[in-house]
């Protein structure tokens, strides 16, 4: 394969030359078109030839397809190389050394879910306790991985954090200033490491506080008044002492924590002895999913009394004149209002009740608190991953809740959470 004449190649002549070999693009350029049979088809692609200024050999580079990279555009990149010659730069070289060093940026490189990993790795000593741990990872794993998971923290910007943050700054406030403290903290830590450079873009004192209201200026959202988890036996003390069938479907709702509607309208063909399972249709669900909820050995006991009294096909029936009701969501707000001490809550406020104790005294996953509320995922990645319903994990954490209410406030200290071995055996029999 020789060379042609030296003179300048046309657009057409790259667009359609057949001839093996190189084609040189006018003398003196160090541009060539070179075209390689492949088959019964030929491929053109650049190369800029050279001497190098270094070793005094000669050199080749390739600069691309000629499909991809036009005559001009070849001509222009040629001249810079050519320039670089002149200075005593050896352009393949240059390049070899712009490779390896991007290759050992990305090999330096980690993700936002890895730096959380080793950054809890490393500031473990400081947890107050493990449980604390948990929860610190728990409000990142729900609410900053979904979009910074996978990605290196060096492209994480002060936009992708709020991003994490807008859907619950406000109406999730304490939650929101948690999550931004623990980026921030993390991305502090990937900074000492060498992971990233520059502005902390979780700092609140920036951009990211113009974007996002002030904290302590949000109006505060007023949930349901909810019974303080250390009173809830003294509460479930005096329901027991009620009469009637409200008591206890009112009790049924607290270890289910189920919604009041959820749980008086419980029906009979939902509940699975066997199982220890009570499953709610998707219809009743605020979500508009199935919920399967594990009974305990009190719910189970709830269960067997109202059999006794069966009247139809639900497990709370109404005393309205209908043959086939069930009991009025209203009745058990009137059944609170009627106990004196607790006059001031509301039968929903048990499910905060529920969510409160469960986090302040419990090591479960905050995932799993949530799948026992039936709390809606807002983003719908995350949601589409999360196709399991930790059923097992959860009637562990519905037992240890059923413990705690039976459990007087002097005998707390000597409490321990672990699910009875004939709980199942009891209520199947």
């Amino acid at each position: 394969m020789g060379r042609t004449a030296a003179k300048a190649l046309s657009a057409k002549q790259v667009e359609t030359e057949t001839r093996p070999g190189y084609h040189a693009d006018g003398p003196h350029t160090g541009l060539y078109l070179q075209v390689t049979p492949v088959n019964e088809r030929v491929t053109r692609s650049w190369v800029f030839r050279y001497t190098s200024p270094t070793t005094r050999k000669r050199r080749e580079l390739g600069l691309g397809s000629a499909r991809t990279r036009k005559l001009a555009d070849a001509r222009a990149l040629s001249g810079e190389l050519r320039l670089k010659v002149l200075n005593g730069v050896d352009p393949k070289d240059e390049r070899d050394k712009d490779r390896a060093n991007a290759i050992a940026a990305r090999a330096h490189q980690i993700t936002f879910d890895e730096a959380i990993i080793q950054c809890m790795t490393a500031k473990a000593v400081e947890w107050k306790n493990i449980k604390h741990g948990q929860q610190w990872q728990n409000t990142l794993t729900t609410y900053a991985s979904p979009l910074l998971g996978r990605m290196p923290v060096d492209l994480i910007t002060t936009e992708l954090v709020h991003k994490v943050l807008q859907p619950i700054w406000q109406t999730k406030t304490e939650t929101a200033t948690r999550v931004r403290q623990r980026i921030e903290s993390v991305l502090d830590w990937c900074k000492a490491r060498g992971y990233c450079k520059g502005d902390n873009p979780a700092r609140l004192k920036g951009a990211l506080g113009e974007l996002l209201p002030k904290s302590q200026k949000i109006k505060k959202v007023e949930h349901h008044p909810a019974i303080p988890y250390k009173r809830i036996n003294e509460f479930v003390t005096d329901l027991r002492m009620q009469g009637g069938t409200a008591p206890l479907a009112l009790e049924f709702m607290l270890l289910t924590a189920a919604r009041t509607g959820e749980a008086v309208a419980a029906q009979w063909g939902e509940v699975d002895f066997n199982a220890l399972v009570w499953t709610v249709p998707a219809v009743r669900m605020k979500a508009g999913k199935e919920h399967r909820i594990p009974l305990s050995t009190r719910a189970v006991e709830i269960l067997r009394a109202m059999q006794v009294t069966k009247q139809n096909e639900f497990v709370f029936p109404g005393h309205s004149l209908q043959k086939n009701s069930h009991m009025s969501t209203g009745t058990c707000r009137i059944m609170m209002k009627r106990m004196l001490n607790f006059a001031e809550y509301t039968p929903h406020g048990l499910r905060s009740t529920f969510r409160d104790w469960a986090a302040e005294t419990t090591a479960f996953a905050n995932e799993t608190l949530e799948l026992a509320l039936a709390h809606t995922i807002p983003n719908k990645a995350e949601a589409a991953y999360r196709r399991q319903d930790q059923l097992e994990k959860r009637a562990k954490l519905m037992q240890q809740w059923q413990q705690y209410i039976d459990t007087t406030p002097a005998d707390y200290q000597i409490l321990k959470f672990e699910r009875t071995r004939n709980a199942k055996q009891s209520e199947a029999a």
